[in-house]
């Protein structure tokens, strides 16, 4: 996958476009991700333990990796991903900067 957890991401397709967050987790063998305040969706849930009352609560939804870009640290717009080997590492380059994404 061209994104992991902890990246900062703009969806490009779909009812949020536009909107941009953090991945929260990232499933690759679904190749879906977990991103911030995308995709919000209401969850019925019976009275427990944790939550007494019940009720509808909003939670995020995976959406598929291929609806999202991470953004460029330099200019902060979406941008493709290229890989670089770097003292023997391989890391993630920003196609449009050339800024490396891996800390």
């Amino acid at each position: 996958m061209h994104v992991k957890k902890g990246d900062k991401v703009m969806v490009i397709s779909g009812k949020d476009k536009g909107k941009s967050g953090v991945i929260l987790a990232a499933y690759p063998k679904q190749s879906r991700v977990l991103v911030e305040g995308v995709n919000i969706v209401k969850k019925h849930s019976k009275p427990s333990q944790v939550n007494p009352n019940g009720g509808i609560i909003s939670q995020e939804a995976p959406i598929h990796v291929s609806n999202v870009m991470p953004i460029d640290p330099k200019s902060g717009e979406p941008t493709r991903v290229g890989y670089k080997v770097e003292d023997g590492k391989k890391v993630r380059v920003a196609k449009k900067s050339g800024e490396v994404l891996d800390k």
